[in-house]
Parts: C-alpha cells; structure tokens; sequence
C-alpha cells in the first residue's frame, strides 16, 4: 500500500471523489471545501435551534449538525425544519446520532444527511476485554450489519446521505481487542459499515475519522484513502468530512485544527470540514473557511517533478521523527535525539544593537519557561559585522545565551562573524558550483556549521540540493543543514528529505523556515504557520523551525511551542483536550473549560479532558491524565486516563475535587 493514498505526494492534487448531495449542497467531486458546524441548543428548543441555524448559515455556514439524542429530539427534528422553512432557511441539515439507532430512523424523514459512530450505533463501550474467534468476529460483525442495514434502505428510500463518522474516542471493544485503538481499527471500523452500504446499492456516504490527537487523525484518513483506493482501482472514491475533533478552544484550539486539517488539505484530501472549537459555533465558520483556503490554494498547481529516488518518510500511516546526526555546540545541538529547536528570525542587524538586545531579552522573559534556542540575523552589508557582534554581547550582558544563525548572501565578500550556523542565505538555481564551492570550502576551514537555504521554483529544488551537497562533499564537510523556502512549502521539505535519502544523506539535519505573508491577518498568519509547519512536523520532518515576521519575541517564540505541542512533539504547557458544545453537553462547556483552565492551565505536561457528555468521554480521555465529563443534569464523572475513579460528583464542587485528584496522583504544583 506504501504512499497509495494520493497519486504522488510532492504534487498537490485533489482526491478525486464522486459528489454527494446533502440537500442542495454537493460534497465532493468539483465542488469547492463545503464548511459545516453543529448547534449547541437543546434540539427539543425549536425557536433557539432555529435561530442558531439561521445565523450559522448567514455567516457561510453550509450544512449544519444538529444532536438527536433520543427520539423525542428526533420527532422535534420536524419542527425545526418547518420554523426554517418559515423563516426561509434552507441550509441542508444532518443529524448526529449516538447509542440510538431508532432516532437515526425517525431522523431520516426530516434531514438531509444522517451521521451514524460505527462505535456505539450498535455497540456499547465497555472496556472489556474479550477473546473472538474468527467465527464469533464474523457473528458481531453481522449483528451489527443487521442493525444498520434498516437505516441505510431507508436512506436510500428517501435520497438521504449518511456519514460513517468513527471517532478515535469511541471505538467499540470488539475492534479495540482486534486492532487496538489504532488508525487501522478506525478505518476497520468505518469499512465495515461501508460494506452494508454497498450490498444494498447505496452510494451516498461520506467518511469522518476524528480524533483529538493531530497525528492519528492523519494516519486514519491516509490509510482509509488507501483502502478505498484498493477496493475500487482508477475510480473516484467517497468524500471525507475532515477535522481534529476536542480541539480545545483560542489559539491551541486554531493551531491543532489547522495541522490536522491542513495536512490533510495539502494532499488534496477532504471535501467538507468542521473546525471543533470549544467556542460559541459561529465562532468556528471564518477559522474553517480560512483553513480550507489555505489548504486547497495550490491544488490547481501540478509541478513537473520526477521520482526523487525514495519516499519522503518510510510510513506515512505511521508517525515517526526522521533519524538525524546532531551538530553544532552543546549550547545549541540540533538533530540526533534533541527536542525540535524553536529559532526567532529578526531579519537585518539591528541599527542600535545594545538597545535591541535590551527589548529582545526583556521581552522574552516575559515567558522564562519557553526557551528562544536560536536568533537568525542577516547580513548584507559588511559594515554591520560590528553591530552584530556588539548585539551578540548585549544578549550576553544581559544575562541571556542564545546562539546566533548568521544568514548571509551566497557571494558575499563579508568578513564572517563568530556564530555557530551559516545559514547560506536564498541558495538558488543562479548560484554556480564554483560559489558554492568557496562557501563550503570557508566553512570547513572555520569549522562553522552550514545551512543550505534552498530557495525559488519548486522544480529547481532537487537540483539546488544535490549541487549543495556536492559541494560539501568536495570540500570533505558534513557538519550541514538544510532548509528549502519555495511556493509549494510542504512538498519541498518533502522533496529535500527524500532527495536526501536517495542520496545516502538522511541523517542530515532539516530546518523548517516560515515567513509571515505581508497580506495576512494576525488569524490567518497563525493558521498557515500552523498549517506548513505542522505538515511538516507531523510527516516526521522537521529538527528546528524558525519564525519570521510575527511580532514580538515572545509572541514569536510562545506560537512555534504551540504549534510544536499541537503537532504532538514538544510539550510545554497543559494540554486540554475539550469538546465543541452541542445539544447532548450537560454543561456549560465554553465557562467550565474557562474556569478549569484558570485553577490547572500551569501544569506543564498535564493533560485534562473536559467533556460536556460521555459519547466520547471515556475513549478520547485514554489519551488524558485526567478526565472531566458531564455524566447528568448537575452531575460530573472524573476519571484518570480511561478509568473511571469518581462518579456523579456535584458540578458546585466538581472542579475542587478535579484539582484534588491531580493533587493525590502526584501531579499538582502550587501555581508561581
């Protein structure tokens, strides 16, 4: 199956679908990136339901999710279609069933599109632990076959869609003891089901596979693409709905929406969306609509590039850090078994460097935990050497140690300052060997570190690499760098670290550099840093990223972590894993997050889940330390990990006997 879940992963190309229709609205096929959300009433409220939809479709809402609970929610499903209707509303509507297949039945009559959790629509979650024979599998398998297939000729019967929504969370016990709570049990999970649909000549199915972590969520939806792809050869396959659900909420929850959204979007992989913020939902429509524009930009651009001579990562349903030698001085080690390194990029040498040096310093102390492990400068103009040493010794009077990257043209005559990398600055096609030749062979010499900054097209990449490496071997050096800036970012870091395994030169450090784009929001700057880096980082790529152009120090540095957290490979804060608000949350669950994020939010490395109801609860907290979910009216459950240790605790006292828990596991510290 190797890299078979799109047609070639250093060109960006749309999956190619065939179009479902939800109501008037096309998923799939030419159709644009639908954007989606999902209300937050009480589904038997029909007036505030209403409402919600109303608003949600006239900011670009275009298909919106409502809870049907129980059947009496899915009976007033009718009432809310007929006030639309009224009001002239006609965005299509799906309703989201869990536990009760007989209100996925009464649904059916009045929406457009019913989503169904292979997990629980016919399973409970139990966590047991249990031995199938091949037959007894094959018996669950049919009885779960036969509890479906009722739904899905009554959707066929009615013109209605159906997503097969598996979530990574509530995966049942019988796939949990065949194939763990792994992507392949989701996907086994989802085809499944998909199976029923077919036998019965029903073809309007569109796929989610959730999950709060970014790196699984990846890996499912690429292994489901291969395996579709292998069930119907050369023809145009089912939509994804695609999103990172408990995202949590402000920037972390924007940051790990537009990785896991992103890096699918680059691939050409996902047909409609829903950012899950644990926000009021209208605050999820313009972070979707901008994550889809981000990541469908280049889909239209299909670069003439040839086989680079192996794969960019050796599994791409599987996460893991690409195998690098560590250079540089013990102050700044990049590569090997390092953490990936977070640099700031300043850009010129400052004009008053000791002032400069002054506000840096302040200013990142204003986060003393996050460490700026890196400053990028560049040089133009041999009269600023000075001005960069006299910056370098201000840092250092000021009691701060921060390596320096000196970035400077290929041909400069510039007399080169103490620093510990130079990065060769806009390395590109025009360069001549004989160039790059005296950089590496002025390196050597100095014993300073190199990083090739490859830049310009896309299909002149490749080449720059291998005449940099060239030239490094020529001047018998090897303590080098590479990073590549170009108009196809992801592919190009792509492209580098396959070239560098075809090459027998995988071990070779990579730099993952970003700018901010001048035309930017401050919110579209922070989901596309999100998006390209993240790609990368999640793909297993990645050994320092470095950040140009977003603000002051600090803001700049506290962004990389988050995105280094977001994309699972760096911790330095707590992570929350919360769930978006919708009619089944006991709770409410945008104050509770607020006011349990006030009491834990400095517990580095803790991580807390906050439910608003079980139908995720138990099986997305088995990736938390400690759990808190709605288990009634008034009622919270608290668990650690997956296990359940107090029940029904009053929600007046629930968030003290959540900080109690942590405190008896060993895991509090008294906030500085």
């Amino acid at each position: 199956m190797a890299q078979s879940y799109i047609e070639n992963p250093f060109a960006p190309r749309r999956r190619s679908t065939r179009e479902v229709h939800v109501g008037d609205v096309g998923i799939g096929g030419s159709n644009p990136v639908r954007i989606q959300s999902m209300t937050t009433t009480d589904t038997r409220d029909t007036q505030g339901t209403a409402d919600q939809t109303e608003l949600l479709a006239s900011i670009g809402c275009e298909i919106v999710r409502i809870t049907a609970p129980s059947l009496t929610d899915a009976e007033n499903l009718a009432a809310i279609r007929k006030e639309l209707d009224r009001r002239k509303v006609h965005v299509p509507l799906v309703a989201d069933i869990h536990f009760t297949p007989n209100a996925a039945m009464i649904a059916a009559k009045y929406v457009e599109k019913i989503r169904i959790n292979p997990g629980n629509f016919a399973d409970k979650k139990k966590f047991a632990v249990l031995e199938y024979t091949d037959a007894a599998y094959a018996e669950e398998i049919e009885r779960v076959a036969n509890k479906f297939r009722p739904l899905v000729r009554r959707c066929k019967e009615l013109g209605r869609a159906i997503r097969i929504g598996t979530n990574h969370g509530s995966l049942s016990d019988r796939i949990m003891n065949r194939f763990g709570d792994t992507p392949a049990g989701m996907v086994e999970s989802a085809l499944e089901f998909l199976d029923v649909c077919e036998s019965e000549g029903f073809r309007d199915v569109v796929f989610s596979m959730k999950s709060s972590n970014t790196q699984i969520a990846i890996q499912a939806y690429r292994l489901l693409a291969a395996r579709l792809a292998e069930r119907a050869p050369g023809e145009p396959s089912y939509p994804f709905h695609v999103g990172v659900t408990e995202a949590g909420d402000g920037e972390d929850g924007r940051i790990k929406s537009a990785i896991g959204i992103g890096a699918l979007l680059v691939d050409g992989i996902g047909d409609t969306i829903r950012v899950s913020l644990t926000e009021p939902p209208e605050e999820e429509i313009p972070v979707a609509s901008a994550i889809a524009s981000i990541g469908s930009e280049n889909w239209d651009v299909h670069p003439e590039v040839g086989d680079p001579g192996a794969p960019f990562t050796p599994d791409v349903y599987a996460h893991s850090r690409r195998v690098t030698r560590s250079l540089c001085p013990p102050i700044a080690e990049i590569g090997g078994n390092h953490p990936v390194r977070v640099e700031i990029d300043l850009g010129t040498v400052p004009s008053d460097p000791k002032r400069t040096a002054e506000e840096l310093v302040r200013n990142l102390n204003k986060f003393p935990d996050l460490a700026c492990e890196s400053l990028a400068v560049h040089i133009s103009d041999p009269n600023t050497v000075g001005s960069l040493q006299t910056f370098s010794d201000a840092i250092a009077d000021a009691g701060m140690s921060i390596p320096l990257a000196v970035c400077v043209e290929p041909g400069t005559t510039a007399q080169w300052p103490p620093c510990v990398t130079r990065v060769v600055a806009r390395t590109n096609a025009a360069c001549d060997d004989a160039l790059l030749d005296r950089v590496a062979e002025h390196c050597a010499a100095s014993r300073i570190a190199l990083e090739w900054n490859l830049s310009g097209a896309f299909t002149t990449i490749s080449d720059q690499l291998d005449r940099a490496l060239e030239a490094s071997a020529r001047a018998e050096f090897d303590e080098i760098l590479v990073s590549a800036e170009s108009d196809l970012p992801v592919q190009a870091i792509r492209l580098v670290a396959a070239r560098l395994e075809a090459r027998g030169a995988s071990d070779v450090p990579i730099v993952l550099r970003h700018r901010r784009h001048a035309d930017d929001s401050d919110e579209t700057a922070l989901l596309r840093a999100a998006h390209v880096l993240g790609a990368s980082l999640c793909d297993g790529i990645g050994d320092a990223i470095s950040l140009e152009g977003f603000g002051e120090p600090a803001r700049t540095v506290d962004l990389a972590y988050r995105i280094l957290q977001g994309a699972r490979l760096r911790t330095s804060r707590t992570e929350f894993i919360s769930c978006p608000s919708c009619g089944r949350t006991l709770f409410d669950l945008v104050e509770t997050t607020e006011r349990i994020k006030a009491r834990t939010e400095h517990l580095v490395g803790v991580k807390i889940a906050i439910m608003g109801c079980i139908v995720n609860g138990p099986g997305e907290m088995a990736d938390a330390d400690f759990g808190y979910v709605g288990s009634g009216p008034g009622r919270v459950n608290l668990y650690v990990g997956k296990d359940l240790v107090v029940r029904n605790v009053p929600d007046t006292n629930a968030d003290d006997r959540l900080v109690e828990l942590i405190q008896e596991r060993g895991c509090w510290v008294d906030p500085a």
